[in-house]
């Protein structure tokens, strides 16, 4: 059983592939202004950083300028109307969280996106009942790597922060939960993996079908130090 845990999720490029629906967004909004579309690969790197960031780098790399706050009004109004057209559920993550839950555990969202996308997202998805609380970028103030977003998501989601797990794919997600003293989980197949200079996880997948093992270990070890229940 996983009774008193909190497992603790990224979002963009953990969870969910949203890369498709990012990108859609980002050329829609260059292309009407004239500008060269970006290829997919140049949005996965910046999606952790939010939107801005991605328009920011759009325009650095067509060596040009222009207005980032129309463009970030242009951008949410045609991401938010085509939020989900794309974007799923990476393999083995729907399988994951039935199992996770059926084992008692406590499940939250710890996302560097706006609380309302966040919400329309798995909403439209069909799997927001997975999570007991959610935090947006926009939620408490902060946001990764600050590590008081990952302990409020914790708090929102009325979770045991004694026996929390991070699963992120990012810097920033290890880098959070490293600075809150929570063990964290990087997925490979994620967004932006940390640099190798980077704060380390403390483990490491490459499918959903091995979270939950991962889960236990660290969470036994955890116990083995503090005695937090597992």
């Amino acid at each position: 059983m996983l009774k008193g845990a909190t497992i603790v999720f990224d979002l963009d490029g953990t969870l969910i592939d949203t890369a498709p629906d990012l990108t859609n967004a980002l050329n829609h909004v260059l292309m009407a202004r004239g500008y060269d579309p970006v290829a997919p690969a140049a949005v996965r790197e910046a999606v952790g950083r939010g939107a801005r960031v991605m328009i920011e780098q759009a325009l650095r790399m067509a060596q040009a300028e222009d207005d980032v706050d129309r463009m970030l009004t242009d951008f949410l109004v045609h991401y938010e109307a085509n939020i989900a057209a794309m974007s799923r559920p990476f393999p083995g993550a729907l399988a994951a969280l039935d199992r996770l839950t059926a084992a008692g555990a406590t499940l939250a969202v710890c996302t560097n996106k706006r609380e309302r996308l966040t919400r329309m997202l798995l909403e439209a998805l069909g799997i927001e009942h997975f999570f007991a609380g959610l935090a947006g970028r926009d939620t408490l103030g902060v946001a990764k790597p600050d590590p008081g977003h990952l302990t409020g998501a914790i708090a929102l989601a009325g979770g045991d922060a004694r026996a929390p797990v991070m699963v992120g794919d990012s810097a920033v997600d290890i880098a959070a939960a490293r600075a809150a003293s929570v063990p964290s989980i990087l997925v490979s197949f994620g967004y932006a993996p940390p640099p190798p200079e980077g704060p380390h996880a403390d483990a490491v997948i490459d499918h959903f079908d091995a979270l939950e093992e991962q889960i236990r270990a660290l969470l036994n070890r955890l116990t083995d130090a503090t005695g937090a229940p597992s």
